[in-house]
This record gives structure tokens, C-alpha cells and sequence, in this order.
């Protein structure tokens, strides 16, 4: 018989918000036997809002690094040959002319129904890790352990607090105590999100109908204009295109959202398209088609000091809230949720050096998901030719098109892992 002490799990790990990020963390942990991982969800099933979520090369990288690839390949969708490796074209949103194209070679526009990605990865999570209805309202913790309070009353201890729990996160208060960094809460960007979801085939007859190429309906495509864009792309196995038009606020450098302004309302389609007035026939019509739009008001973090405090630690969009720009946002969830399993599950992490993990864990992160949400909030005034020394110059505005990703999806997120491992060794030598 073994004794207590080997039977006794290496590390207990409570993960607090059960969106993509947590149950992609929940999943990669779960495959270990010697972590004890419980997951901590605040509604009463697992959920995701939202609708089309796209994922750049870097993010299809972690998936599958993460062991999820079968469970991804099965939902995402993809543009038709020849326009597989477009992640999307460029066009002017008053007349369509075409402007270039940003080319992810191997991946393109790879893209899937938010609630329908959750659902494939959940379907890994195995039996008895994720608990529901538990709302975290408070984090604290001593020199041995951490404790996450539920609003229900009850509570978990473990040796670490992963906060996967979103903008509006519980556990980033204790990361970072507002009496030492002062409040800290999500800002409204100045963008306003109008959104909706078409029958592929509706679009095409109605693009067709504007005199439009009915493939528009296909390719992912963004239209510019001066404070406004609007993007589209296939979900759902190209059976529903997944719109968003964009609008923002410049007036002000620090536009303020009404007080009591919900942050997502139904609003009327005569509205939407009043925004849009004098835009192209393709942009008519794909508006057109949206007869219930909500607005959604985007919100973000500011770029925080840490992400990290002793075994309490915050992630994903808890930490690094961003605007959708760059489709980076649950890429980043998921860059995470990988090197961080990785970091967490290897044997030479337990108990007693698990801060100078998590320390490390941020060390390699911080400066790339900061640099993620000021790119990703750079991105949309580009795009809206309000771009730094770009504005409305079609001939700079393409150049940048063209390579503005590079550096984002290039990243392979094993070299954090290999990077934070060096630290590790470093700071346990001393």
C-alpha cells in the first residue's frame, strides 16, 4: 500500500470562470494525475456570448499544443479554395473597390460559433472538475495556501487561484489591491459594436440583388471607412456569416459611456443603418439582412502592472481584456492557458515553489499580452483611417494591412514555456 503522503496530489489548482480559456486550462491540467484541478463556474451551465470568434495562427498553434486540435477541426470553418490562406481582404466601404488582402498561410480566417468551441472543448473536461453557480466575490491567502469565496458561501482552498474570470474578474481585485494601484475597472473604448448573424444564403442573394459578388458572402472581408468598419466571415460550416459593423467615438480622447448604459442592447435596424448612410451596395445589403442588430459598447483594461501575486494569478481576458481588432483576444486565452499547463504540470513544480512559477509565468507573458491589447486598440483606428501617420493614405494603409500581424502570429507560445523555465532554474539555484 502506498502511503498517504504519495497518494496526496502534487498540487491543487482552483480555477476560477469557466469561458474558453478556463476550461482549456481545466482540460490541459486534468490529463495529469497528480494535480487536483477544480474549475468554478458562475452560471448555471457553461455559456459563451457573443457569436463569431476567429482565431490567427498563433491561436490555432496553442490549440494545438493544447491537445484540442480534433475537437477544433471538427467546428471551424474555413474560406473556399482558392481563398483558403485569406485571413481577410480589404475594402473601401464606400464603393467595395478592393484594397489587398492579410494572407495567413495554412490558416486564413479560421474561425468557429463561440458557444459551439466551448462545447467541443468541454466535451474533454472530465466528470466532477467543474462546479457551477459559484460566483467568486473574494480571494485571500497565506504563506501555504489560497482561498477563493463563493457567493453561495462556500469556498475552495488549493495552493493556487488561477483567475480565468473575465473583464469584469473577482480575483484581479486581490492581484492588484485598489489600495495600492487604486481602482482598477474595464474602460469603454469609444467603440460601439453593432452585431448579427445572416443565412449564408440570404447574403448572397441579397449581394447578388445590389449588384455585389454573391462570394463576398464567403471570403472574410472588411469594408473601411472613417470611424467605421464593418467585418464579415463564415460560421457555423459557412451556413450563417457572422457580421460586425463598428463605430466610434473620436470626438474626445477619453470618451465616456452614458452612466446606466447597458454594455449590450437590441437596438433597431434603422438606427444601424443611418450610421451607415451613404456606404457601398455590398455594405446595404449586408446590413439589410440584419433585421434585429445588437450594439455591443467595447470595453478593455488598461495595460496592467502584474498579473500575478504570490499563488494567486490572473489570466486571459481578467488580465488582458482588448478590443477585437486583431481577432486575438481568445487566442491569447488560449496562449495562456497553455504555457501556463505546461509550467503548472511539470514535476518540478509543487506546493512550496509554485509562486516563483507563477511569478515566471508572467515574467514571459506580460510584455507580448500588453502589446496584444495596444495593437489590437491601434488596429481599429487603421482601420477606421485613424491610424498614426496612415489616416486615409491607401498606399501606407495597405502596407500596413500587410504586415501588421506578422509579429502576432508568428509567435510560438513553447518558446514562453522554454523561457520560463530558465527563470525557474535561475531563481531556484539562489
Amino acid at each position: 500500500m502506498p502511503s498517504k503522503q504519495t497518494q496526496q496530489k502534487r498540487l491543487s489548482i482552483g480555477i476560477v470562470g469557466g469561458g474558453i480559456g478556463g476550461v482549456a486550462l481545466g482540460v490541459a491540467l486534468s490529463r495529469h494525475r497528480h494535480l487536483d484541478v477544480q474549475l468554478f463556474e458562475a452560471a448555471p451551465q457553461f455559456s459563451e456570448i457573443g457569436a463569431g470568434v476567429s482565431f490567427g495562427p498563433n491561436a490555432v498553434k496553442a490549440i494545438q499544443l493544447l491537445g484540442l486540435e480534433a475537437s477544433y477541426q471538427q467546428i471551424a470553418d474555413s474560406s473556399p479554395a482558392p481563398f483558403e490562406d485569406v485571413w481577410f481582404e480589404w475594402r473601401r466601404g464606400s464603393d467595395d473597390t478592393y484594397l489587398t488582402a492579410s494572407m495567413a498561410p495554412g490558416v486564413g480566417q479560421s474561425s468557429v460559433h463561440r458557444a459551439d468551441f466551448l462545447d467541443a472543448i468541454v466535451a474533454n473536461l472530465p466528470e466532477g472538475i467543474a462546479h457551477f453557480g459559484k460566483r467568486c466575490i473574494d480571494v485571500n491567502q497565506d504563506d501555504d495556501s489560497a482561498t477563493a469565496s463563493f457567493d453561495d458561501g462556500t469556498h475552495f482552498t488549493g495552493d493556487v487561484i488561477i483567475g480565468f474570470d473575465g473583464i469584469k474578474s473577482a480575483v484581479r481585485r486581490h492581484v492588484l489591491p485598489p489600495e495600492q494601484y487604486g481602482e482598477i475597472a474595464p474602460f469603454w473604448s469609444g467603440t460601439y459594436a453593432y452585431r448579427g448573424m445572416i443565412p449564408t444564403d440570404e447574403l448572397e442573394a441579397a449581394l447578388e440583388a445590389k449588384g455585389s459578388e454573391k462570394r463576398l458572402a464567403l471570403v472574410p472581408q472588411m469594408y473601411l471607412g472613417k470611424d467605421r468598419h464593418i467585418l464579415t466571415f463564415p460560421v457555423k460550416q459557412s451556413q450563417l456569416v457572422n457580421v460586425v459593423a463598428f463605430i466610434t467615438d473620436r470626438s474626445t480622447p477619453n470618451p465616456k459611456l452614458p452612466e446606466d448604459e447597458e454594455w449590450v442592447q437590441a437596438v433597431s435596424q434603422e438606427g444601424m443603418l443611418e450610421v451607415f448612410k451613404g456606404w457601398s451596395p455590398a455594405c446595404q445589403a449586408i446590413l439589410e439582412c440584419i433585421p434585429e442588430p445588437t450594439r455591443w459598447a467595447l470595453h478593455e483594461l488598461p495595460e496592467l502592472a502584474r498579473y500575478q501575486r504570490d499563488r494567486v494569478l490572473i489570466v486571459g481576458d481578467a488580465a488582458h481584456a482588448l478590443v477585437p481588432h486583431q481577432g486575438a483576444g481568445a487566442g491569447q486565452a488560449l496562449e495562456d492557458a497553455y504555457v501556463l499547463a505546461t509550467l503548472l504540470a511539470d514535476a518540478s513544480c509543487h506546493r512550496h515553489n509554485v509562486s516563483t512559477v507563477l511569478s515566471a509565468f508572467e515574467q514571459v507573458r506580460h510584455s507580448r499580452t500588453c502589446k496584444v491589447q495596444r495593437t489590437s486598440h491601434e488596429a481599429g483606428d487603421v482601420y477606421e483611417y485613424a491610424g498614426e501617420n496612415i489616416g486615409a493614405n491607401e498606399t501606407k494603409l495597405i502596407d500596413n494591412l500587410e504586415n501588421r500581424f506578422d509579429w502576432l502570429w508568428s509567435h510560438d507560445p513553447h518558446d514562453d514555456v522554454m523561457a520560463a523555465r530558465k527563470i525557474v532554474a535561475v531563481a531556484t539555484e539562489h
